[in-house]
């Protein structure tokens, strides 16, 4: 996993950075592997050519001085008070975007308490292998905003370098009191999220975090501590590298759902020995949808979850808006065959239903956990200097294109409920992703890499709307832009850079299955009539695939706050099929190749 120069980065495909060099060479360290190690050797030299770990970001920062190998003073005030402020005020973190929060609660207790691992022989050492310098003669506050530029995506702005000055003069003065009532807001917040979500929480990086604040506060045979670490487990995988951690539970309920629509466009749903394999898909939608709202839900900021589907299990109990489509579309799909059973009762599709109309945003767009609820102007407070567009909610052409998709699924099932309310959702959705589209034909991707994916969303939405290829503007533009960038052998290969960069750029190693199925599955949308262009990359699938039936891992899936890629394995299967089935069923299974 480590690259040519002994160093990792932000994500399997990034180039060299201090966060991810530092990170992993201390993890490797507290697995065992000797400093004199040649891998560990090659690692420190580059982190020490990148500026060793005084220039690593704040979640860095964080976490070497949670370890006791790098000094709180080096990193800028993050004060639990702001858990304190009315609702009504952008600071106050339930404005924010979920996991900005979710992270933010959990550094900022540790942080406020100050809590360190007590030295020992092995952080002795670290503190003379990260460095450039001795440790005793770093000047700590001095690299509060030492950053190096390998890592740095986003610039610090004006604003936030007068708001930690103020908070450092704060973090002086501030009462005992108010910081004390802070502390049992932020543990409040903590407890609470261990909880609904069954000690999961909401990702890895706030499980982390608030395993250690619930280790201080509670200790490490409380039932809470001991619940957590029991789920240790689940954030785990073993991929082909080895074992690997994931960036969320899993992506159960997303993987099935875009599995059961690709089976039934492509007629495989249908077939009698596909019969229990659907079935079983089904009663996993049925036990996968969410019950329940959370626990405390006004206090602790929670979207309600009543009716909606998460991303990857129950147990983590977070609404997403897409999954919840996904998923009402593939349930709908399913339960209108008079070969499966109907699990999910009406009732209880209704609750999506009225939960994702209550999800919609002004203008028409749909968020991801949330609606917006913070000004964009809140990015000139982005302190993880590694991420963009973090501090709020945003719209996105991806989640509100699922939306449209499920809403029109179950309307055809449903047409007597709420038929006008939906009718509007669904328009005004429709009319976003129009907005959305960008003066070259495209859209942007935030979720997947990056304008092939996000396109393929858009056209879908187009169709639910009639606009397709040969009668709007919009779906002649974007099909022409997909065109354009058809490759040579009938693929599509973009590279991740696209998402970083916001302009597309080919992948290097050409032409990838997922992208081309991504593609493929946006020009059949919008009836694209160049049958040609759809022909060669059906062909270009076809040829991928293996004797086994398969298709090789290639570059990576997904993308999350522009700068960090995200590997969805499934995709190199589902996409694939879909597009061959889907293509199979509008020109028909003839014979393409020899």
């Amino acid at each position: 996993m480590a690259n040519a120069d002994g160093g990792w980065g932000l994500h399997t495909e990034d180039k060299s950075t201090v966060f991810g060099t530092a990170l992993n060479y201390v993890v490797l360290r507290i697995l065992g592997m000797g400093p004199e190690h040649a891998a560990m050797c090659k690692a420190r030299e580059r982190l020490l050519a990148l500026g060793s770990a005084r220039a690593i970001p704040s979640w860095g920062k964080f976490w070497l001085s949670a370890l006791g190998v790098y000094d709180w003073e080096g990193m800028n005030p993050l004060p639990p008070e702001p858990l304190l402020l009315p609702t009504i005020l952008p600071l106050n973190p339930g404005n924010w975007w979920v996991h900005t929060r979710a992270v933010f609660v959990g550094m900022c207790y540790t942080y406020a308490l100050r809590r360190t691992m007590p030295p020992n022989e092995l952080t002795r050492a670290l503190r003379e292998e990260l460095y450039d310098q001795p440790y005793e003669s770093i000047d700590w506050p001095a690299q509060r905003n030492n950053v190096s530029s390998a890592d740095r995506y986003v610039p610090n702005t004006i604003v936030l370098g007068m708001f930690n000055a103020a908070m450092g003069i704060y973090e002086r003065w501030r009462p005992d009191i108010v910081r004390s009532r802070a502390l049992r807001e932020a543990l409040f917040q903590i407890e609470m999220e261990v909880r609904n979500t069954h000690h999961l929480c909401i990702a890895p990086v706030n499980f982390a975090t608030n395993m250690l604040a619930i280790y201080y506060a509670h200790g490490p045979d409380s039932d809470l501590f001991l619940g957590m670490r029991s789920r240790l487990p689940d954030v785990m995988w073993l991929c082909r590298e080895g074992l690997a951690g994931c960036g969320t539970n899993g992506s159960q309920l997303w993987d099935t759902a875009f599995a059961v629509q690709a089976a039934a466009d492509a007629g495989l749903a249908a077939m009698a020995e596909n019969r229990e394999c659907m079935r079983r898909a089904l009663e996993f939608l049925e036990s996968t949808q969410i019950r329940n709202n959370p626990e405390h839900m006004q206090r602790t900021y929670r979207q309600p979850t009543l009716g909606a589907w998460p991303f990857s299990t129950r147990d983590q109990g977070y609404t997403v808006s897409d999954t919840t489509s996904e998923a009402l579309c593939a349930t709908v799909i399913l339960q209108r065959s008079s070969a499966m059973p109907k699990l999910v009762s009406d009732e209880r599709l209704y609750e999506a239903v009225d939960l994702l109309l209550g999800m919609q945003n002004r203008g028409g767009g749909f968020a991801s956990y949330e609606r917006v609820r913070g000004p964009q102007l809140m990015e000139m407070l982005n302190t993880s200097e590694v991420f963009g567009s973090i501090m709020v909610e945003y719209t996105y052409p991806e989640c509100t294109t699922s939306v449209v998709l499920g809403l029109t699924a179950f309307r055809e099932a449903y047409p007597d409920y709420k038929p006008r309310q939906i009718q509007k959702c669904i328009k005004n959705a429709i009319n976003y992703v129009v907005r959305a589209q960008r003066s070259d034909g495209s859209w942007y991707g935030s979720w997947g890499v990056c304008f092939t994916y996000a396109s393929m969303f858009a056209l879908k939405s187009l169709a639910c709307a009639d606009m397709f290829f040969d009668n709007c503007w919009e779906g002649m533009r974007a099909c022409a832009f997909l065109i354009d960038r058809q490759n040579p052998d009938g693929g599509w290969g973009e590279s991740f850079e696209s998402c970083e960069k916001k302009k597309y750029i080919p992948h290097p190693d050409g032409s990838q299955v997922v992208h081309t199925a991504f593609a493929l599955l946006g020009l059949m949308a919008a009836r694209c009539t160049y049958s040609d262009v759809i022909k060669r990359g059906i062909i270009f699938l076809m040829r991928r695939q293996q004797d086994s039936g398969e298709w090789h891992q290639e570059s990576i899936e997904g993308v999350f706050n522009h700068s960090c890629a995200i590997r969805y394995p499934n995709y190199k299967f589902i996409f694939p099929i879909w597009a061959l089935g889907h293509y199979a069923e509008l020109y028909g299974n003839l014979p393409l190749i020899d």
